[in-house]
């Protein structure tokens, strides 16, 4: 079985925006403007890079 492994990086400021987005920013690992960090693409974090979609930018790693 091969999992499927996602970037994602930290694009565009979140002061403005909702606590919840804010709060998703956080819980992905992103702090910084221009963070990356690489997680399994399960439904949870697909479902919150979703929410955040504007904020962040995705890419798919070549296992």
């Amino acid at each position: 079985m091969e999992t499927r492994t996602v970037r994602i990086t930290y694009v565009k400021s979140a002061i403005g925006y909702d606590r919840r987005q804010k709060d998703t920013i956080k819980a992905l690992g992103l702090h910084r403007l221009g963070d990356s960090v690489e997680h399994v693409a399960t439904e949870p974090i697909l479902g919150m890079v979703a929410s955040v979609r504007h904020l962040v930018k995705v890419e798919e790693v070549a296992s």
